[in-house]
């Protein structure tokens, strides 16, 4: 099943941060655990990892952009994989 990568909280007091770039391009396999993208913050740029395993589906964000925490960024999921991009942003299936 295709999920949905967000930007994550990487400090108590962040509220926001600004995607830089992927490290993963569509298509490509993504690990759990393995850098898929990188985020600044006001004090740091890091890479953050990828909760889900399966390959890049969905590229949602352009680099440079600044997000709220939670914001969706991607879709990963089975190479193929059909899904309801609509359904999925909004917590579906």
């Amino acid at each position: 099943m295709a999920q949905v990568a967000i930007m994550p909280r990487l400090g108590v007091t962040m509220t926001e941060g600004r995607f830089i770039r992927w490290l993963k391009e569509v298509g490509e396999e993504v690990d759990v655990g393995e850098p898929l993208f990188e985020v600044e913050t006001d004090k740091v740029t890091m890479e953050a990892e990828s909760l889900f395993g399966g390959v890049l589906l969905e590229v949602l964000v352009k680099e440079e952009t600044v997000l709220p925490i939670g914001a969706p960024i991607g879709i990963i999921g089975k190479p193929g994989e059909i899904y309801d991009r609509e359904a999925l942003l909004r917590g579906g299936r």
